[in-house]
Order: C-alpha cells, then sequence, then structure tokens
C-alpha cells in the first residue's frame, strides 16, 4: 500500500489574518488539499476567507466539507460519514489534507469529531492539530482583560438556556468565557442581574476580525439578534 497522506488540523485564528501561526502558513503552502468547514452548500466558510490570503486556491485541492446545522442525528451520521469518505480519499492516495477551522482545532471545534471519525474508520491515518490563537484569547486582549491571574480560576463554558448551570459556572469561577451566546443573550442578562454582574461582562463577535463588534454596556443586547460567532467574557 502507498503511503498515506496526513490529516493536519489547522487552526488559522479568530479572525484577523495576521493571527496565524508560521507553521499553519508553510503547512497551507506545502499540502496540496485544503478542506474547509460550511454550513451549506456553496456557503462561505469564515475559515477559508483567512486561507484564501495566503495561498492561489487554483493551485490547491479545495474542498468544502458541509457541517449542517441540525439535531437530526440521521442527517448528522450521513453527513459525517460522507465528509470521511471524503477526506480518506485524498488522505489514500497519499495526499496531506489541511482541515482550516477558526481558532483552535482542539477547542469546540468541527476538526475533533473529524479526527475522531477518521481515526475510528481508518487507524493508520496520522492526524496533526496546529494550535491556532482562539477567539477566547483574542477576547481578552481586545478588551485588555487578563483572564486569569496567580491563582485564579477561568472557565470556557458553551452558553446554554440552563439558568442554573449559568449561575452556577459564575459563582465557582473568578472569570468564564461563555460561547456560542448569541441564542441565549436574554437569559445571560438576567443570570447576570441577579449576580450584580452586568458591569463585569462584555460581549464581543466576530473578534478581531473587520467586521468585530464590541459591547462594553451589554444592557443594549436585550432582545437583540447576533451573530453566530458571538462570546461573552466575566471577570469578577
Amino acid at each position: 500500500m502507498s503511503k498515506l497522506g496526513t490529516l493536519y488540523g489547522l487552526g488559522v485564528g479568530p479572525g484577523d489574518p495576521e493571527l496565524i501561526t508560521v507553521k499553519a502558513f508553510r503547512l497551507l503552502k506545502e499540502s496540496p488539499v485544503i478542506a474547509y468547514p460550511r454550513k451549506k452548500s456553496g456557503a462561505k466558510s469564515y475559515a477559508l476567507a483567512i486561507t484564501e490570503l495566503y495561498v492561489d486556491t487554483r493551485e490547491k485541492e479545495m474542498v468544502g466539507l458541509t457541517f449542517p446545522m441540525t439535531k437530526d442525528r440521521e442527517a448528522l451520521e450521513k453527513q459525517w460519514n460522507k465528509t470521511v469518505d471524503t477526506v480518506w480519499g485524498y488522505l489514500s492516495q497519499g495526499k496531506n489534507v489541511a482541515f482550516v477551522t477558526e481558532g483552535d482545532p482542539m477547542l469546540y471545534s468541527t476538526y475533533i469529531h473529524l479526527m475522531r471519525l477518521m481515526k475510528e474508520r481508518h487507524p493508520e491515518v496520522e492526524a496533526v492539530s496546529i494550535p491556532g490563537i482562539s477567539s477566547v484569547l483574542a477576547a481578552a486582549s481586545r478588551l485588555g482583560l487578563p483572564l486569569a491571574d496567580g491563582d485564579e480560576q477561568v472557565a470556557v463554558v458553551p452558553a446554554t438556556d440552563d439558568y442554573d448551570a449559568m449561575r452556577r459556572a459564575l459563582e465557582t469561577h473568578d472569570c468564564v468565557v461563555f460561547i456560542k451566546v448569541a441564542k441565549v443573550i436574554d437569559l445571560m442578562l438576567t443570570v447576570l442581574r441577579d449576580l450584580g454582574l452586568v458591569d463585569k461582562a462584555a460581549v464581543l463577535t466576530k473578534v478581531t476580525s473587520a467586521e468585530e463588534l464590541i459591547w462594553r454596556n451589554i444592557e443594549e443586547l436585550a432582545g437583540r439578534e447576533l451573530e453566530y460567532l458571538t462570546l461573552m467574557v466575566v471577570r469578577k
């Protein structure tokens, strides 16, 4: 059997194209196949937009992998199997595949599931993760706000509509970064009001990108519709 290609998970940073590592840049240049996540066929990928600034896509095999935003297990399993088969098709030909993802590939990334499934079905494949700057860290820099110092505890928590869980996260940590906060912004405001922490919170959308928005007075967000790539930092 010919030598297999390597699957790379490449973190391309939170949005600012300059926040990409030298190693990720080199592997983008060297990899013949670049795969990128998208929510539906034909959709533009946030990670792809960064990637396109660094490589001539005409010289690469560009592979858009669709990750539908659905909770239908059957539809998801079918799509994931198709995705793994697609990537395996290139790896089995000995071609390296660079799967680009915003932020870091090992923190709440689509790459994690792709890597797991690939290792389950094709354990002989080498999967290598290249760290990227996460939106969590980028947000701290944009706010000029230390996430943790000394013995302080920091948590990264996916925001949900579970009031008690969100309150508990805030009560038990010095600083909490809530990701995926857009859909539950009103509930989060309620939790913060109840704990007297509204003035300790900030919300950021598409941090460091050209479309970045920052709210330090988060009461302005009551009832607002926010972009999916929105997070909240609360430091007590």
